[in-house]
């Protein structure tokens, strides 16, 4: 994990697929956010992916990639979490990501929603079917999967991740978002999460809005702000 800043609102940033803790740097996320950082408004956790050794190994069935998946759920609620807390002084942290990053945001403030209650979700898939693996879905797979478990969702539980969360899902229509399938799942995504009533906006860009990096710094930039 690299830390950006010195003070303000914590972010935790989950890398694109297969990344690393540098590549929100690398691509100019850290720069697009530098006022905020600097003006002690925001301070952003970026941290390494584990889908290698998930969700991508592709000698495993679905469900185990899911199950290895617990793993880095352990390490980022049990280690990187109370680091982040004791750093920022905060106990809620706010998430975001792109393209497979998304998906993480958006699945750790649903699941995890006392400690994320805020996820800005980039050009993300929000089934992890589209990873492959087949073989037999259980429990390690529905839990992980946004596209199964929210459409479930009722009762108090609802009802209180109703009062604690709000997402924030970005897509662009322009070059990949198509291809990757990014665009139709964040629609389909948002459509259920407003079935369900759970707060969220989509916000949908324009054309000429790709699934790069350029339109992920444009985003970020013109959306975080409001949240800090």
């Amino acid at each position: 994990m690299i830390a950006y800043g010195h003070y303000g609102r914590p972010l935790l940033a989950f890398p694109s697929q297969q990344g690393n803790s540098r590549q929100y740097e690398e691509n100019g996320m850290v720069e697009a956010l530098t006022g905020q950082i600097g003006a002690g408004l925001l301070k952003v956790y970026a941290v390494d992916s584990f889908d290698s050794g998930s969700w991508y190994r592709e000698d495993l069935a679905l469900e185990e990639r899911a199950r290895l998946h617990a793993l880095y759920e352990d390490w980022i609620l049990n280690q990187v979490v109370p680091w982040i807390q004791a750093d920022s002084h905060s106990a809620e942290i706010a998430v975001t990501g792109v393209s497979f990053g998304a998906y993480h945001a958006a699945n750790f403030a649903l699941k995890h929603a006392h400690v994320f209650p805020l996820a800005l979700c980039q050009s993300g898939v929000y089934d992890v079917s589209v990873v492959g693996g087949g073989g037999d879905r259980g429990d390690a797979v529905y839990f992980n999967n946004p596209a199964d478990y929210v459409g479930s969702l009722d009762g108090e539980q609802l009802d209180w991740l109703r009062a604690r969360v709000k997402l924030l899902l970005l897509c662009g229509q322009g070059a990949w978002e198509d291809s990757t399938g990014a665009l139709e799942s964040t629609r389909r995504f948002a459509g259920l999460l407003a079935e369900k009533g759970i707060p969220h906006e989509l916000d949908v860009w324009g054309h000429d809005v790709a699934h790069d990096w350029p339109s992920w710094r444009a985003q970020i930039a013109h959306h975080l702000p409001r949240f800090l």
